[in-house]
């Protein structure tokens, strides 16, 4: 079997790096075309499966990462699983002009982990995380984006966490409501 990729010249520079450490100036057609990329992409359908970070998404993966930060007795359980980029990061969109890019890791994961890891790679900048949760608010209110913002939580907050990580107190109070959050459902 012979795969070929087609390629094209970018249409503008990557945002920044993989983790912000200051907001990036983006017009509101960013946003929205950010959101009709996205949601279209959810909409598709595929059976091939996402490989964050190279490893293939499994429930056994969520739970182990979830559970490796934050041990507990709420249910892990993913409902929803749909085709998703599985590599979202300010490294891997353009602007001024939308572009999204870098999709060798792409396929079905659960609802919800491609706006909770923009959300991750945003913490160290409040104004920007909060964005990204007001545009992506469907996923994030939903049970699965919950937990995929835990998984993204508890790869800042985890084992191998860096104690100078300006993420860590915002992740770490954002995985307290959504814990709390979910144990009342």
């Amino acid at each position: 079997m012979w795969r070929a990729d087609e390629t094209e010249l970018l249409p503008g520079a990557p945002v920044g790096t993989a983790v912000l450490s200051e907001g990036p100036k983006l017009p509101d057609e960013w946003w929205q075309a950010l959101n009709a990329s996205l949601d279209a992409l959810a909409a598709q359908d595929t059976s091939r499966i996402a490989t964050p970070d190279t490893i293939t998404i499994t429930q056994a993966l969520i739970t182990e990462s979830i559970r490796s930060a934050f041990p507990g007795g709420f249910d892990t359980s993913v409902e929803q699983w749909v085709p998703a980029h599985a590599d979202l990061n300010w490294a891997n969109v353009t602007a001024p002009t939308f572009c999204l890019f870098d999709w060798e890791d792409w396929g079905n994961a659960p609802q919800g982990l491609d706006s909770a890891s923009l959300w991750g790679s945003s913490l160290a900048v409040p104004a920007l995380a909060d964005r990204v949760r007001q545009e992506r608010r469907h996923d994030f209110e939903s049970r699965d984006g919950k937990l995929m913002t835990l998984f993204v939580c508890s790869k800042i907050l985890g084992p191998e966490a860096h104690p100078k990580d300006p993420r860590l107190e915002p992740a770490r109070r954002m995985a307290e409501q959504i814990i709390a959050e979910i144990q009342t459902d």
